[in-house]
C-alpha cells in the first residue's frame, strides 16, 4: 500500500513550489540613518563659533550655537531621503578609520560628523587637503537643510 502512494505521489513532487521566491539581483539593506541620530558639529574659524546639528531618525533637527541658542526644524522627504542614502554609503566607515593630519591653517573650519557609533572628521582647509568626500557630501546636505 505504501509502495503503491509513494508511486501515484511521486510525479506531484515536482510540482511543489517555495512559500517565498528566491531574490532577483542585489539585496537591499536599510540605511544607518534610518534608525540612528546624526550629528554635526562645526567648531572654529575666526569667532571661534561652535554649532551643532542633530538630525533625529524621523528628519526632525536642532541646531544649536554657541551661545546655546537653538532652532528645530523638519527635513523635507527628499532631504532624509538623500541623507539615508548618504549615511549608507560605505566610504563614510573608511574615511572615518583615517587619521586627520594637524593643519597648518590659523581660521579654518572643522568638522566632526557622528553617525551612530562611527565619527569622521576633517579640517577645512583647502590648500593642505580635500575633505573625505562621503563625510563632506552629509556636511553640505546638513549645512543647506538647516540654514
Amino acid at each position: 500500500m505504501a509502495a503503491a502512494v509513494a508511486v501515484i505521489l511521486t510525479p506531484l513532487a515536482g510540482c511543489a513550489r517555495a512559500d517565498t521566491p528566491a531574490p532577483v539581483g542585489p539585496v537591499a539593506t536599510p540605511a544607518p540613518a534610518s534608525g540612528v541620530n546624526v550629528t554635526l558639529v562645526k567648531s572654529g574659524g575666526i569667532v571661534g563659533l561652535t554649532d551643532t546639528i542633530t538630525v533625529r531618525p524621523d528628519g526632525s533637527w536642532t541646531r544649536t550655537d554657541r551661545s546655546g541658542t537653538a532652532r528645530d526644524g523638519q527635513l523635507t522627504e527628499a532631504e532624509l531621503d538623500r541623507l539615508r542614502q548618504l549615511t549608507a554609503d560605505p566610504r563614510l566607515t573608511a574615511e572615518a578609520a583615517v587619521t586627520v593630519p594637524a593643519t597648518m591653517c590659523a581660521d579654518a573650519f572643522n568638522y566632526r560628523l557622528t553617525i551612530g557609533s562611527t565619527t569622521s572628521s576633517y579640517v577645512d582647509c583647502p590648500p593642505q587637503a580635500t575633505p573625505p568626500a562621503a563625510t563632506a557630501e552629509v556636511v553640505g546636505l546638513l549645512t543647506r537643510a538647516t540654514g
